[in-house]
C-alpha cells in the first residue's frame, strides 16, 4: 500500500460522528491569496482550479503536479508544525473534511488560523471543490472553464457506457490487510458510470476491511486494483480457480497515480475503468460460449 493510500485509509471517516465538527465553513466572503493546503488531493485540486500560485505550503504527500513538490511541508493530517505555519502567515488552512481530524481542526481554529473545509468524497465533490477554490483565491473563471470540463468528461463516460451490461466488480485497495471501498466512494462511483456493480457497496465504512470468505461470496466478474503491486496483486486469488473473474481471465489494474485522489485526473481513471470493464464483457461472452 502506498504512503497515500495508508494516509487516506487512516484518516478516512467511518460515519458522521468521526468529522462532526469538521464540517463545511460558511461562504466565502474574502479573497484568500495565501494559502495552506492540509491534504494532498486539496492541493492538487487547488493547481487544477488555476490558483496555484496562492499555494505558500502543503501537507506531506503533496506531489502533483510537480510545483506542489517545491512546496514548503507543514505537517501531515495529523501532525501540523504550527511554528513553520504561522511563520508562512497564511489568509487560509483548507482541510479535507473525510481526512482531517476534527481535533486538528478545532486546535487551529483556537490558534486563530482561518480553517476552510473541503469535501471531496464524491465525483461531484471535484467539481465543487475547484469551484468553491476558485471563488475563495480571485481564480472564479479559470476554476469553473476547469470544473465544467472535468463535469463534461464524468457525463460523456456516463452515457456512453448507460446501456452496458452489468458486471459484478470487486475492488481491492490492498491485500494484506484486505481493503475494497463501499458505495460513497468515487472509485465505487466510476464502477457503475461504467456499467458495474461494486459488489461491497452497501458496507457502511467508505473503506472497510474484509474477509476473503466474502469476496468468495459475492463471486466477483471482475477484479480491480491500482497498479502499485504490480503482477503480484491478484496472484493469490489464484487459489480459487472457480471465481468468475478467474474463470473469464477479467484482473485489471489502473494506475495509481490517477485513481489515488479525488482529484480530475480521475476522470482518466475512469476511462481506464471503462475500457476494463468493456474487455470484461468480451471476455465473459467468450467464456460463457465456450461453456453453452
Amino acid at each position: 500500500m502506498t504512503r497515500w493510500l495508508r494516509y487516506a485509509l487512516a484518516t478516512a471517516c467511518s460515519g458522521l460522528l468521526a468529522c462532526s465538527q469538521a464540517t463545511d465553513s460558511p461562504p466565502v466572503s474574502a479573497s484568500y491569496s495565501r494559502v495552506v493546503s492540509l491534504a494532498p488531493n486539496l492541493t492538487e485540486l487547488v493547481y487544477a482550479a488555476g490558483a496555484g500560485d496562492a499555494l505558500v505550503g502543503a501537507s506531506a504527500y503533496s506531489d502533483y503536479p510537480p510545483a506542489a513538490r517545491e512546496l514548503p511541508v507543514i505537517g501531515d493530517a495529523f501532525t501540523v508544525d504550527q511554528e513553520r505555519l504561522a511563520l508562512l502567515e497564511p489568509d487560509a488552512l483548507l482541510v479535507w473534511q473525510s481526512g482531517t481530524p476534527a481535533h486538528v481542526v478545532d486546535e487551529l481554529r483556537r490558534a486563530g488560523f482561518t480553517v476552510e473545509v473541503l469535501r471531496t468524497r464524491s465525483l461531484n465533490d471535484v467539481a465543487v471543490a475547484m469551484r468553491r477554490i476558485g471563488e475563495m483565491t480571485g481564480h472564479r473563471d479559470e476554476a469553473e472553464t476547469a470544473a465544467a470540463k472535468y463535469v463534461g468528461g464524468i457525463e460523456a463516460l456516463r452515457r456512453q457506457h448507460a446501456a452496458a451490461p452489468t458486471l459484478r466488480v470487486f475492488y481491492q485497495v490492498s491485500r494484506r490487510p484486505l481493503f475494497t471501498i463501499n458505495g460513497s466512494h468515487f472509485v465505487s462511483e466510476l464502477i457503475e458510470l461504467c456499467g458495474g456493480h461494486n459488489v461491497f457497496a452497501g458496507l457502511d465504512e467508505l473503506a472497510p476491511t474484509i474477509s476473503v470468505e466474502a469476496v468468495l461470496e459475492h463471486d466477483p466478474e471482475v477484479m480491480l486494483a491500482s497498479d502499485e503491486a504490480g503482477d503480484e496483486t491478484f496472484a493469490e486469488w489464484q487459489r480459487w480457480p472457480t471465481i468468475a473473474a478467474n474463470r473469464f481471465g477479467n484482473h485489471f489494474l489502473i494506475p495509481a497515480d490517477e485513481i489515488g485522489r479525488a482529484t480530475p485526473r480521475v476522470l482518466a481513471a475512469g476511462m481506464r475503468v471503462c475500457e476494463a470493464l468493456q474487455q470484461a464483457r468480451g471476455r465473459r461472452a467468450v467464456a460463457l460460449g465456450a461453456i453453452d
